[in-house]
């Protein structure tokens, strides 16, 4: 029989206190693993580091979050009904979620009377969302077939997420042989600077007559450095591109190279010649799901059954759903507690009646899908 006992705030707590940087997911993925194997489910961690419980029969519904986060330390500990921790929000909060209300439904079958489940739940703690591989989506896209997904990211305990813009990564790189600064042709660093400003009046073209963020190309110049030995300068410089739906992210590259050219920097001039190298990477394309299926159904009324009026999210970050939405093609949506604006930041936190809302929110949702 499985321990039924689960406290969901001292299992958050246990797993913000467990650090889990991208590819440093180990020490987390078993913890999860014996705790999930507590609460009555098939446990173990798969052979790309993930965190895998699975229960039930029938047809597969995956419960994806990831348990990686990215750098800096929050310190764990309450206050003012919060609990603070790095991953509280992105995403620890939403799998200690997935593993709380599914544990329930787990317990109520082995009940007295209880009815065992009509699907097959797997819940994955997926690693290296936070790091350009997304090495545990990638490893599971292949080797499930789920009847519908939900995806482990935080919406806020009333909001369901529907789509992720997409994303590249472009690294630049200008040469030049030396000059005196007072000289009349441009410097090494302008042309990467100019570079910048094309692609910026690109998307803002791009952007003409379209209100909504998600339609929008959003760039953002996230490095920029340039230096010499006398003989030679270079500047460098990362630019990253948020795209929307439509936009395949290797024609964008196929754009930025075109302007890196047109911009100039690549023919001779009378005294020196200028070049310029790109390299594209982390290309993502966007996805949005639909929203008139069963499973958006169920969680509807999982909101309002906990007291809300739900309302829908479209994402201008990407996450595991741009990974295995494309590839499963199943009813998908991304849900967890916990306000996103605080990803990534010093204050991390989640407060706690929202992430047990979530919970209840959850159970509702599986149990119209899985009793």
């Amino acid at each position: 029989m499985p321990e039924t006992q689960l406290d969901p705030v001292a299992l958050l707590t246990e797993m913000l206190r467990i650090p889990s940087l991208s590819g440093q997911e180990a020490a987390l993925a078993r913890f999860l693993a014996a705790e999930m194997g507590r609460l009555g489910f098939m446990s173990y961690v798969d052979e790309a580091g993930n965190a895998v419980g699975v229960a039930g029969e029938g047809p597969e519904i995956v419960l994806l979050g990831h348990i990686d986060t990215v750098p800096g330390e929050v310190p764990v500990r309450v206050e003012g009904g919060r609990l603070y921790g790095r991953g509280a929000v992105d995403a620890k909060g939403p799998f200690a979620a997935f593993v709380s209300a599914a544990a329930r439904l787990v317990a109520r079958q082995s009940e007295p009377g209880g009815a065992p489940l009509r699907a097959r739940l797997v819940l994955i703690g997926a690693v290296e969302e936070e790091a350009a591989t997304s090495k545990g989506a990638n490893y599971v896209k292949s080797r499930y077939r789920p009847a519908a997904c939900i995806i482990g990211e935080p919406s806020g305990w009333d909001r369901l997420t529907l789509g992720y813009k997409g994303r590249l990564l472009v690294d630049g790189r200008w040469e030049q042989p030396s000059a005196h600064s007072a000289g009349r042709e441009p410097g090494v660093a302008e042309h990467a600077v100019a570079f910048w400003n094309a692609v910026a009046a690109h998307c803002a073209e791009h952007n003409q007559g379209r209100a909504r963020l998600f339609d929008q190309l959003l760039p953002s110049l996230r490095a920029i450095r340039s230096g010499g030995d006398g003989l030679l300068e270079w500047a460098e410089l990362t630019i990253g591109v948020r795209l929307p739906p439509g936009l395949p992210p290797e024609e964008l590259a196929r754009t930025l190279e075109s302007l890196a050219e047109r911009i100039g920097g690549d023919g001779p001039t009378e005294h020196r010649a200028a070049s310029h190298a790109l390299r594209f990477h982390d290309l993502c394309p966007a996805y949005q799901a639909d929203k008139n299926t069963p499973l958006v159904r169920a969680f509807l009324k999982g909101v309002r059954a906990a007291g809300g009026t739900p309302g829908f999210l479209l994402k201008t970050g990407t996450s595991d759903m741009n990974v295995v939405g494309p590839a499963w093609g199943c009813p998908i949506l991304a849900y967890g507690p916990g306000d996103s604006a605080l990803d990534h930041t010093p204050d991390e936190h989640v407060e706690i009646a929202e992430y047990l809302r979530a919970i209840d929110v959850l159970q509702y949702a599986l149990e119209q899908i899985c009793l």
